[in-house]
């Protein structure tokens, strides 16, 4: 993270560059990033956007001469590419991972002021005098992060690397790493080629998304109260009502559908099921 620009409209991004070498956070890695990826996610991002979809965007692209070496494939067959970095943009890019972490270590002041901050600076309909505050945050990105993997599966977008450390507390698309979009519906379809047993493959996303925030629940639990505690359990059951709701909505849009019927949420497997056989 290198700074923070408001531009002239007055919004606020978070400037961060992707592949200028190692951070903190590299652990074993060497921080850099390969022309072929670094391409992908400036492509990817810009187009996420003006499909409407939340996501960071890409401000810029500046190939480096330096060499990185990568094994493309997973397959033990290294090879020496173009290295490359990204400049991008959010409004913020903490994750889920980032509270994550601080409730694993223990760092419970750190973690209640860094949530606070968060609050203040992103979710302004959140009052910081509130006693609820961090079960009404929950509940706003249960149901944002819904709504996100409901408008990937309208476009068929699939996140190869659906962990907490690529989930944003905004809820947007955020480390285009592995992604792909499938050529025609399959649940089975996977972007990632490191991904054998299959986990994150476009089927499973929701699910994923769930998992994830039941992380964030955990992470939240000791700043919660019993009473709030068993709320936010509540909150998190809603996930799944919310996300087929956003999902039939999509569908319904695309489908030209008007008003309510009973027999939609057939229709919509139904296309889906028949597009998968053709």
């Amino acid at each position: 993270l290198i700074g923070v620009y408001t531009n002239r409209h007055g919004e606020r991004w978070e400037l961060q560059l992707k592949g200028s070498g190692k951070t903190p956070y590299s652990r074993n890695g060497d921080g850099r990033a390969v022309l072929r990826s670094s391409v992908r996610e400036f492509l990817c991002s810009e187009a996420m956007h003006y499909l409407g979809i939340p996501t960071s965007r890409a401000a810029s692209l500046i190939v480096s001469d330096d060499d990185v070496w990568r094994d493309q494939f997973y397959n033990g067959n290294i090879k020496k590419e173009r290295g490359a970095i990204v400049l991008r943009l959010a409004k913020s890019w903490f994750r889920i991972g980032s509270l994550e972490i601080l409730t694993h270590s223990g760092e419970l002041d750190l973690l209640r002021r860094l949530l606070d901050f968060i609050i203040q600076e992103h979710f302004p309909s959140i009052a910081m005098n509130d006693s609820n505050r961090y079960l009404e945050f929950f509940s706003t990105v249960v149901s944002e992060t819904a709504n996100l993997i409901a408008m990937w599966m309208s476009v068929g977008f699939a996140h190869g690397v659906c962990n907490t450390d690529n989930f944003s507390l905004l809820s947007i698309t955020i480390d285009y790493g592995p992604f792909g979009f499938m050529d025609s519906y399959d649940p089975n379809f996977v972007p990632n080629t490191s991904d054998d047993e299959r986990k994150y493959k476009i089927g499973n996303q929701a699910s994923v998304g769930l998992f994830n925030l039941s992380k964030l629940l955990q992470a939240l639990k000791p700043l919660l109260d019993p009473r709030q505690n068993q709320l936010a359990s509540q909150i998190l059951e809603g996930y799944g009502e919310y996300y087929y709701s956003r999902f039939t909505e999509l569908f319904k849009t695309k489908l030209g559908l008007l008003g309510e019927n009973e027999n939609d949420n057939f229709l919509i497997a139904f296309l889906l099921k028949v597009s998968l056989l053709c």
